[in-house]
């Protein structure tokens, strides 16, 4: 039969030894049950759209390495989901994938915490929603991540893992001392910075190419008995005329001195702006800041108390935010911006004439800009695969098609990253695109994008860890002898992994994955599924 599907069916069927739910295949190419039952595709954009030979379920890390070899043995990919909220699929292999046997690590829930050290052993199956919850109920923990509760710790920890708490934490990458990972060879390792140090650098930013983390051990903080959750409105007023409120909202948080327990972000909607975010600390706390006074005045605003699960349950947002899980078909732009790329006035107002005057094709669409930098920017660009740390700024354009994304859609999201791309200066040589946004429009610089100089030290790793590229998206690492351009860069000067001290970067608490966003998710997935 050589490497025939049978053949990797069969081999498989051997790994999960009669299982229920292990594993499944298409009957048929694009069968509707597999996609349904097994694949569940994020994003359901026809450009997006992804077929996996197999999806297999594991319970163990043994079973994950049995996958793995059976994979390599028949040529196909690997490629791992946990959450599966990839922009692109990708933890199903990505736009058009036929040859990627998908590792779904659902059932990989474990959770353990050291009430000494309180270091936390986490499975790398968990969302975040369980992980808040859990750490919070045992000793009232947590580490930084984003909001979304439906999204998997594998993914997020291991791209960088972005949230309202990274200024004053970092990364969710950065909580990350330790982890279990089975390699291209089919082994269970251990990573950190004192074994296997080299792959655990990469693992810590572009997991997907070089493993599959079946659980993580991380360093833990004390949560806030209180926090302040503050939203802005300024709702159905002229789009030209809101330059003003991003303007007065990025001269706030361009301050370098702000304080790190100060979260915020800016909603370009259909219907105006809202500046919303969390403050973490009382309200006297808040006050006495003098961030308030800073902020555009309007009669609509809206500042609330809570404690510390109350704020990542959002209260009524939350029933958004779990709706999120429904996939819909969307499009999507992102980019980074360091201190010095922040908007002049006029690109402001150009950006803001732009959305006046363009055609959206679509009433679903939102604009967001996070605020970034902190504690995340204080760690060294290359101390971890994770390159971002130079960015004040994240902005992402988000919109929904139905039943399918229009053309006149796509050209307005592209053209507003257009927009935004020509009002700044070079960004020559720096990494700009955030992988957690991934973005499957990319050419053949994707690479460069999202991991920037760290590149050529990532795909000298990549020949060393997995040489016959197992672990394999479009957009993912290729080893330096397989370069997509040809050249080896191995003769370059190779960036030093693990070299922790800070290198005077500037001002990222990174695009977070807040509620407008979702909501409009929410909202159109459940027109698409009226329209199905």
């Amino acid at each position: 039969m050589g490497n025939s599907p049978s053949s990797l069916q069969t081999c498989l069927n051997q790994v999960c030894a009669g299982q229920n739910g292990c594993v499944g295949y298409p009957v048929f190419n694009g069968d509707p049950l597999y996609q349904v039952a097994w694949v569940k595709p994020y994003n359901l954009d026809s450009a997006a759209a992804v077929n996996p030979v197999a999806v297999v379920r594991p319970r163990t890390a043994e079973q994950v390495a049995g996958v793995i070899k059976c994979a390599a043995a028949n040529g196909k990919k690997v490629q791992a989901k946990s959450g599966g909220h990839s922009y692109g699929n990708y933890g199903l292999g990505g736009p058009g994938t036929t040859d990627v046997v998908a590792i779904d690590m659902t059932n990989f829930k474990k959770f353990e915490i050291d009430r000494t050290s309180w270091k936390a052993t986490i499975g790398a199956g968990n969302n975040l929603g369980r992980v808040s919850k859990l750490l919070q109920d045992n000793g009232g923990r947590a580490v930084a991540h984003g909001v979304c509760p439906d999204v998997g710790l594998g993914g997020h920890a291991t791209i960088g893992g972005l949230g309202p708490m990274s200024r004053m934490w970092g990364s969710c990458l950065d909580h990350v001392l330790e982890v279990e990972v089975v390699t291209a060879d089919g082994k269970v390792q251990r990573a950190s910075e004192t074994q296997n140090s080299d792959l655990f650098f990469a693992l810590k930013g572009a997991g997907a190419s070089f493993g599959v983390i079946t659980e993580f051990v991380m360093k833990t903080q004390q949560s806030f008995g209180q926090t302040v959750q503050y939203t802005y409105s300024f709702t159905f007023a002229s789009m030209r005329d809101q330059w003003r409120t991003f303007k007065a909202w990025q001269d706030l948080v361009s301050d370098p001195k702000l304080d790190r327990r100060f979260g915020s972000q800016i909603d370009i909607t259909p219907l105006g702006c809202i500046i919303q975010g969390t403050f973490f600390g009382s309200k006297a706390e808040f006050d006495a800041t003098g961030i308030a006074s800073r902020l555009p005045s309007t009669r609509n605003r809206t500042l609330l108390t809570r404690d510390w699960l109350g704020t990542l349950a959002h209260n009524a947002e939350t029933e958004a935010l779990y709706l999120s899980n429904i996939p819909a078909p969307f499009y999507s732009k992102s980019l980074g911006f360091r201190q010095q790329d922040l908007l002049s006035e006029d690109a402001i107002k150009a950006m803001f004439n732009y959305l006046a005057d363009t055609d959206p094709g679509t009433i679903l669409w939102t604009i967001i800009f996070d605020l970034a930098g902190g504690a995340t920017n204080d760690v060294a660009m290359n101390a971890t695969a994770y390159a971002h740390r130079d960015k004040a700024m994240f902005y992402q354009s988000y919109a929904i098609g139905l039943p399918q994304v229009s053309d006149t859609t796509r050209r307005f999201v592209t053209g507003f990253h257009e927009q935004v791309v020509k009002s700044i200066p070079s960004q020559a040589g720096e990494a700009t695109l955030y992988g957690g946004y991934v973005d499957p429009g990319l050419g053949a610089d994707a690479q460069s994008s999202y991991w920037g100089s760290n590149y050529p030290a990532l795909q000298q790793i990549k020949a060393k860890w997995d040489p016959n590229n197992i672990f394999h998206n479009h957009q993912s690492v290729r080893p330096a002898s397989k370069s997509p351009s040809g050249n080896n860069p191995s003769s370059t000067t190779p960036v030093t992994p693990n070299d922790s001290k800070a290198t005077g970067n500037p001002q990222h608490n990174g695009a977070s994955r807040w509620s407008t966003r979702w909501l409009l998710l929410a909202l159109a997935s459940v027109v698409t599924q009226l329209l199905i």
